[in-house]
């Protein structure tokens, strides 16, 4: 990506974070329901804390920052910059006041074009880089931002909307047919070309048995089958970690799985809304996507089956850019669909490094390394996702026992060798 394109894509970006608040009121802009779940305003924020921190503290000389303590305030985990305000109290942050935060970004913005304008030959490589990382790491936020917000006003028994729309219905969902993959030896990773996250190198070759993909993902329908027969009360289902939480938690559907008089409804984006057995599952836990596997006769994929039939099929424009913020319906063809736009997948993988990764050096390789422990992997994307980040090699992660996202379930299955001839 060449100089124009950076700062392009800066401006879009930064822009785009404050667009997609438009429709919040001044109240919303707190709002935290969970740990897990920031506010609105510290993602516009810390974001902008990201661009200060890691290109213009280190970059433009003479730099100050108009708040010194934000250093503090709107470090989410980097441990190398420093002490950070505890993550389930930035909902408490009512000062600084929206506007502060806002003429925040807008002194971080113009800092960084200027700095890019100006930079010299020897920073120009380093300081563009760190844009890009900063630009992904923002349009991660901006999904963020959907799905913390999406918990947050589930909190509320008024279940308000983020937007009006009422959606769509279908009596079914496409039959979900098996595709047949030969496996072999493939090389897993990305391929080089644009950008990738550190947790996406380096390419390594993999050994795939052959196996069975299916050609969508499970719909709510198909869950609810599931739960109608006991899938929650029946622990032979269940990874033991998993039975303990679902117990714990007192889990019997999906989170925002809503049942008004009877009537089977699901908090969206846009409020309630009557459930569509046609549309995919999604705010499903590891856990439930693997007593779910169980109960099917299937498993997970892994996340190299993944890889491998990814890699051959067209681009996905779905996501976030599209103005849908709810998983749609499959289309009714005869190869794979949903791998991207609608809901990220669970993986039976574990997220470790790859055969030789290294973490970048000082605090910035805290970004992924460190998190390699104890999650599990998820690829694709959902309708909340940046379409630009919707790639074959995309490494998300999660723990086990996470539903807040827009995860739902795609079935593969192994190949009976004795059978299989």
């Amino acid at each position: 990506m060449d100089d124009e394109a950076i700062v392009a894509a800066f401006v879009e970006t930064r822009q785009q974070s404050v667009t997609i608040c438009a429709p919040l009121l001044p109240e919303d802009y707190s709002l935290q329901a969970a740990a897990f779940a920031s506010p609105p305003k510290w993602h516009l924020a810390h974001t902008s804390w990201f661009f200060e921190t890691f290109i213009l503290k280190p970059f433009a000389s003479g730099y100050e920052s108009p708040q010194p303590l934000y250093e503090v305030l709107f470090n989410s985990y980097y441990n190398g910059i420093g002490a950070q305000h505890p993550r389930d109290q930035r909902g408490l942050l009512s000062r600084p006041p929206l506007e502060d935060v806002l003429a925040y970004r807008e002194f971080v913005d113009a800092a960084v074009l200027a700095l890019a304008a100006a930079a010299s030959d020897t920073a120009r490589k380093t300081i563009h880089e760190r844009m890009l990382l900063g630009i992904e790491h923002e349009r991660q936020h901006q999904e963020l931002f959907f799905t913390d917000f999406k918990y947050s006003l589930s909190a509320n028994p008024l279940y308000p909307e983020y937007l009006s729309q009422a959606l769509s219905t279908s009596v079914t969902a496409p039959p979900l047919r098996w595709l047949r993959d030969e496996g072999g030896l493939i090389t897993i990773g990305h391929s080089g070309q644009g950008f990738c996250f550190d947790n996406e190198l380096p390419r390594h070759r993999y050994f795939v048995e052959p196996f069975e993909f299916a050609s969508r993902l499970v719909s709510n329908g198909e869950f609810q089958a599931f739960v109608d027969d006991g899938g929650y009360q029946r622990p032979e289902l269940w990874l033991a970690d998993g039975w303990a939480i679902a117990v714990a938690e007192g889990w019997t559907a999906p989170l925002h799985w809503l049942n008004r008089d009877g009537e089977q409804r699901e908090f969206t984006l846009y409020g309630s809304q009557p459930r569509d057995a046609a549309r995919p599952l999604c705010h499903v836990s590891g856990y439930e996507a693997e007593a779910y596997a169980q109960w099917a006769g299937a498993r997970l994929p892994t996340e190299q089956e993944w890889e491998k039939v990814a890699v051959d099929q067209p681009d996905s424009l779905g996501g976030m850019d599209d103005g849908h913020y709810h998983p749609r319906v499959a289309a009714d063809d005869k190869g794979v669909s949903q791998l991207y736009g609608e809901c990220w997948q669970w993986t039976r993988s574990a997220y470790t490094p790859y055969p030789g990764y290294k973490p970048s050096p000082g605090a910035i390789g805290e970004y992924n390394g460190k998190f390699m422990s104890n999650q599990w992997v998820l690829r694709g994307g959902s309708c909340v996702t940046k379409s630009s980040q919707a790639r074959p090699s995309y490494r998300n992660f999660f723990y086990p026992q996470d539903r807040w996202q827009f995860s739902g379930i795609r079935l593969a299955r192994t190949l009976d060798k004795e059978t299989d001839q």
